[in-house]
């Protein structure tokens, strides 16, 4: 194959990685095109097994990215949600996949340090070996074993898991659709848990809570109230971003917010809106992921 068709066959791959590392597609691609160019750069060198060497250059390159936007984050106005990505139903299919992507594991690893973070997803998600992943990392195989116990029990103490069933998620974001539309405060509650959480991420560049909303009455007055300011019930559109039923949300033209479920027994117990429009540039296109792994690595 050529060095394009080697390259295009990885991406997904080398997209997903990045992704999961970052929590931002946008920084997720700069990451994965920066790599192509460093591969690029070095036609002519003996690389044996371009998509060990590809891996290796976006872990790299994520981690360093990493570590620079987590100062950024710690100054962030109001709660930090990632980059929601638009997900097809073969991401669904792939239960690990599906989790791996999902808001509530990349704000579990927003808990990590960027090594842990590394190391687990490309343990537990991608399934490489310790001696893979301290070749990816740069580290030895003792420090990646110690670093990927510590982070899996880390995240095992943090992880929420919650399962949905797809045709009955869509209908209950279509009652949600229509309840705030006409500023049904009551209908919005029957949909939702009790201790049900409502995150907008703002960024301090559009209006949106500063904290979590808290609690079925607090969730539904907010949405309803929310609703009658954005055309939530007029312009809502169901789609599916990191593999949870998800509502965008348009202003006119504009794309005002990605509003993103987490249902569990029929109920409504998370919603996240990202309304940055930093995060909302690229929201419409979908993004192919992938597992899939080099099973000739060669370190």
């Amino acid at each position: 194959m050529s060095e394009e068709q080697v390259f295009a066959e990885c991406r997904p791959l080398l997209f997903t990685i990045a992704y999961e590392i970052l929590g931002s597609a946008a920084d997720a691609e700069d990451v994965v095109q920066d790599s192509y160019l460093r591969w690029h750069a070095a036609e002519g060198k003996d690389i044996e097994h371009p998509r060990a060497y590809l891996v290796r250059t976006v872990t790299r390159q994520a981690l360093n990215h990493l570590r620079s936007a987590r100062r950024r984050r710690e100054d962030y106005v109001g709660p930090w949600l990632p980059e929601p990505v638009r997900t097809g139903p073969d991401v669904s299919e792939d239960v690990v996949l599906a989790e791996s992507v999902s808001m509530a594991m990349l704000l579990v690893l927003e808990t990590l340090s960027p090594d842990e973070r590394a190391v687990f997803v490309l343990r537990e998600v991608f399934g490489y070996s310790h001696r893979e992943v301290a070749d990816l990392v740069g580290k030895t195989e003792t420090t990646a074993r110690q670093i990927a116990h510590r982070a899996r029990e880390h995240v095992r103490a943090r992880r929420r898991r919650f399962t949905h069933d797809p045709r009955t998620a869509e209908e209950i974001v279509g009652r949600f659709l229509r309840a705030a539309g006409t500023g049904d405060v009551t209908a919005l509650m029957t949909l939702m848990a009790p201790g049900v959480v409502h995150v907008s991420d703002g960024g301090g560049r559009v209006s949106a809570a500063r904290r979590p909303v808290r609690g079925r009455e607090q969730v539904a007055r907010f949405v309803a109230g929310v609703a009658r300011t954005s055309g939530l019930g007029a312009q809502g559109e169901f789609a599916s971003y990191n593999a949870l039923p998800a509502l965008l949300v348009r202003s006119g033209d504009r794309l005002d917010h990605v509003l993103v479920f987490e249902i569990t027994d029929a109920l409504i117990h998370r919603m996240y809106a990202v309304r940055n429009p930093d995060k909302l540039g690229a929201a419409v296109v979908a993004r192919p992921l992938a597992r899939r792994r080099d099973e000739t690595w060669k370190p």
